[in-house]
C-alpha cells in the first residue's frame, strides 16, 4: 500500500487519454529535445529527436525520430546522415557541431502511418507514425499545401531504417 499524502480527488483531474496515431500528413513543428544514445546493441550510436508539432488541432503533440549515425553498417549511416540533412536544409543551419543548433526552428515533418503488424524481428506492434520526410516551414501556402522533401534511400532496392520507433504519443524508449 502506498499513502498518497492525503486524498486524492479524482472530479478534480481529467483522465489521461491515450495517444491516437495522427493522420498521414504535414505538420508544422520544431525540434525541442535531442539526445545521442547508444544502441540497444551497445555498438552504435542513435540521435533521438523529440519534434512537437504547433499549430493546428494536434497542436502541442509530439513526433520522433531516431537517426542511427553511427552503426557498422554505411548504408545505415547514410541514410541517418540525408534525414540528418534533411533537417538541417529545412532550418537553414548548414554547419552543425551540437544538435541544439537545430531546436527551436520552425519546419514542416511529413508523417506517414503503418498499419499495426508484426516487425522483421517478430515483435507484434500497434499502428504508428513514421517520418517521411522534412521541408522548410517557408515553402509557402498552407501546411496541406507544402511540398516536403522525404528523404530517399541510397538505392531502390535499400530498405528504411529498422531501428526508427513509432511516433506520436509516447516514445517507444520511454514506454514501460
Amino acid at each position: 500500500m502506498a499513502s498518497l499524502n492525503g486524498t486524492f480527488d479524482a472530479t478534480e483531474v481529467a483522465p489521461a487519454v491515450p495517444f491516437e496515431v495522427l493522420p498521414p500528413g504535414k505538420y508544422l513543428a520544431h525540434l525541442i529535445e535531442s539526445e545521442m544514445v547508444p544502441t540497444k546493441a551497445g555498438d552504435g550510436q542513435l540521435l533521438r529527436l523529440v519534434f512537437e508539432i504547433l499549430e493546428g488541432a494536434h497542436a502541442r503533440r509530439r513526433i520522433f525520430d531516431q537517426l542511427n549515425l553511427v552503426n557498422r553498417n554505411q548504408q545505415t549511416v547514410e541514410i541517418a546522415q540525408r534525414h540528418l540533412s534533411a533537417i538541417c536544409h529545412a532550418v537553414g543551419q548548414m554547419h552543425v557541431t551540437d544538435s541544439e543548433q537545430l531546436h527551436f526552428k520552425p519546419l514542416i515533418v511529413t508523417l506517414k502511418t503503418e498499419a499495426a503488424g508484426t516487425d522483421k524481428n517478430g515483435v507484434k506492434h500497434d499502428a504508428r507514425n513514421k517520418v517521411a520526410g522534412y521541408s522548410p516551414a517557408n515553402a509557402g501556402g498552407t501546411n496541406a499545401a507544402r511540398a516536403a522533401v522525404p528523404v530517399q534511400p541510397a538505392t531502390a532496392a535499400a530498405p528504411p531504417p529498422a531501428s526508427r520507433p513509432g511516433t506520436g504519443g509516447t516514445p517507444p524508449w520511454r514506454r514501460a
